[in-house]
């Protein structure tokens, strides 16, 4: 069957978009191949259309397990047969779905890059007839990209299992650096490139400096009907931009991490549906997610790259109809962006530190440890140890983006908890409900007030050893506040856990790469100073700001953005000053043609809206000797 032919049959489509065909021509061709292409410019189609048309199964590497699902939940929408393996499965599940990739009909595998590494996995693969190999959001393989998955590094050592199967591997944001990267980190073979102009004709972008962003949200979403999302930096802010715009009778809803997954994917079906407008989220929320008709987007907060921002910016009017971009900052927003940069790398005594700990923690000699599996308990961790709760956090991250440790899911989602009533209201709930004054109590004095209105992190361990009751008391009683709706109790999904890549190291010869971490320190900081260039920058076309940081030149301008619609009015307003200005020199000529006459006359019939633009003017016609002064201080032609 023609490529054509499928595309009319499964996706109702009867012309290709730009540059698709080529790629999908490459793709049958067996040739490696790097597509660059926009945010919803298509580029799934370039990998599926040829994996129908091929004999076998297509193995899908994707990085987020929400995209991973998305995708085959489409698929199988289509009548094509389509799964994916990924953590939280059962061991039967994922035994089953290999299966039937081996026996079965199935067309499409989708993976993480973690599975890639698994004894299961490699064993399964060796018995598959396999057709193509796609690695999606390849810029993650680039320790210069901006949103590095160290897993994905291991690809091209999977790849030796299947070597004459061609790669295909996909992107939507890649700077020149991060483009090379990822064909030498994939050990591409003479790959085919292709590359379409990150310019989007129909999307206005703005920047706009805001004391009251929030004020400039809701106009803005008043004078732009339709759907919209609005990206905020953390969990608690989309809860109150949220309620401010239903407040103001703007339908909202809103979506991070942090939810459990049957409220996120409810949450997420309403907005794609249009039964709720407005959808506030961290940037947790779009990936894979295909909604043609959002005419909004707005950043109330920062991102820390163009890149995340022009994907992020790129989900509005993916349908090719007119469409904004908006993001709001004022001057703390600018300064953050160093500041969380800085952060992001704490001292490397501490990364060393806080390794040694983790040896001691969990009782490992040295030499030992390799690829053993622990669980891992955050708070009690900095707890036990002394360490600093944001600075620990990013040594950990350090520790795993070398190599050293790898750290599950549920790490990054502890338990939370959030008081979502007043000091006053919980007395009440107290003097009421007198058996659980002395838990709540408890959890004020671990946590503190600022459980008012804040998510906060908790071990239901540490609560279960300071109220000397077993764990799954503590979780109850949590559960039950949460139905009088006195607090959100955010349950962590699974237990988390950390696992030794290596044997533990003596720590005076562990081999951090200092060089690499100050290099990738740097270059997050040209990052930062990337975002707060084109932030600031009142003159130039947005979207040639954008192409030239995707080393992509070009003198043409959007015509739609702020600045470009800025400069449009300042023309305008040119001609209108110059037709204003020969309108009174014609005038103040015609009144002299009579005769001399006084300013102060000559101002009183002509009644100038601008006295001082007025006053020009005659210096002006002096100036040019079209008029002068007499004897007696009047203007004569």
């Amino acid at each position: 069957m023609q490529a054509q032919s499928i595309l009319k049959q499964y996706w109702n489509y009867d012309t290709f978009r730009p540059l698709q065909a080529e790629i999908i021509q490459s793709v049958l061709e067996g040739r490696d191949t790097l597509a660059l292409m926009p945010t919803g410019g298509g580029k799934s189609l370039c990998f599926q259309v040829p994996a129908l048309m091929l004999e076998g199964i297509c193995i899908v590497i994707s990085p987020l397990i929400a995209l991973m699902q998305d995708q085959v939940e489409q698929l199988k929408r289509r009548d094509i047969a389509a799964v994916g393996v990924f953590s939280g499965m059962h061991k039967n599940q994922i035994d089953i779905a290999l299966d039937n990739c081996i026996y079965g009909d199935i067309k499409f595998l989708y993976v993480s890059p973690e599975r890639l590494q698994t004894k299961i996995f490699i064993e399964r693969v060796k018995q598959m007839k396999i057709s193509l190999l796609v690695v999606d959001e390849a810029h993650c393989i680039s320790q210069w990209g901006y949103d590095f998955r160290p897993p994905y590094i291991k690809i091209a050592e999977f790849r030796n299992l299947i070597p004459s199967v061609p790669l295909v591997a996909l992107t939507a944001t890649a700077t020149e650096e991060v483009k090379t990267d990822i064909l030498e980190r994939l050990e591409m073979k003479n790959p085919q490139i292709f590359q379409q102009s990150f310019a989007r004709d129909n999307l206005s972008y703005s920047a706009f400096k805001e004391d009251d962003k929030e004020r400039r949200l809701m106009k803005i979403l008043q004078n732009v009907q339709g759907s919209a999302v609005v990206y905020v930096r953390n969990r608690r802010r989309t809860q109150e931009v949220a309620d401010l715009l239903t407040k103001t009778n703007i339908q909202a809803t809103f979506y991070h991490a942090g939810l459990n997954a049957a409220d996120r994917t409810k949450r997420q079906a309403s907005w794609i549906k249009n039964q709720v407008r407005v959808m506030v989220a961290t940037n947790a929320f779009g990936m894979g997610i295909d909604k043609p008709d959002v005419r909004t987007v707005v950043h109330l907060d920062l991102p820390d790259t163009l890149e995340a921002y022009y994907q992020e910016a790129g989900r509005a009017g993916r349908d090719g109809e007119k469409a904004y971009a908006v993001a709001l900052f004022n001057q703390s927003d600018i300064e953050g962006l160093i500041k969380n940069v800085q952060q992001s790398y704490p001292p490397i005594e501490l990364v060393r530190r806080v390794y040694q700990c983790l040896g001691n923690l969990f009782q490992l000699a040295v030499g030992a440890g390799e690829f053993a599996s622990y669980d891992f308990d955050l708070v009690e961790f900095q707890r036990r140890f002394d360490l600093p709760p944001t600075d620990t956090y990013f040594a950990l991250k350090i520790l795993e983006n070398q190599g050293f440790v790898q750290l599950s899911e549920g790490f990054k989602n502890t338990s939370k908890i959030m008081l979502i009533v007043d000091n006053r209201q919980l007395y009440d709930f107290q003097l009421r409900n007198p058996k659980y004054d002395s838990f709540i109590k408890l959890l004020l004095r671990m946590y503190g007030g600022e459980l008012f209105g804040t998510y906060l992190n908790i071990s239901e361990e540490n609560i279960a050893k300071a109220f000397s009751i077993p764990v799954n008391e503590v979780i109850a009683w949590l559960q039950i506040l949460e139905k009088f709706n006195i607090l959100i109790y955010d349950k962590q999904k699974d237990k988390p856990q950390l696992t030794f890549l290596t044997p533990r190291f003596d720590i005076r010869e562990l081999p951090l790469q200092e060089l690499e971490i100050n290099n990738r320190k740097d270059r997050d900081l040209q990052k930062a100073q990337a975002v707060k260039h084109y932030m600031e920058h009142a003159n130039r076309c947005r979207t040639q700001l954008l192409l030239e940081y995707f080393n992509e030149i070009t003198d043409k301008e959007c015509g739609v953005c702020d600045n470009c619609l800025k400069k449009k009015r300042e023309r305008k307003t040119d001609v209108i000053d110059k037709q204003s200005k020969s309108d009174t020199q014609l005038k103040v000529k015609q009144l002299l043609q009579n005769g001399s006459m006084s300013l102060t006359l000559i101002t009183q019939i002509i009644q100038p809206t601008n006295q001082v633009s007025f006053q020009e003017i005659i210096r002006e016609m002096i100036a040019n000797e079209e008029v002068k002064y007499d004897a007696e201080g009047r203007l004569m032609l």
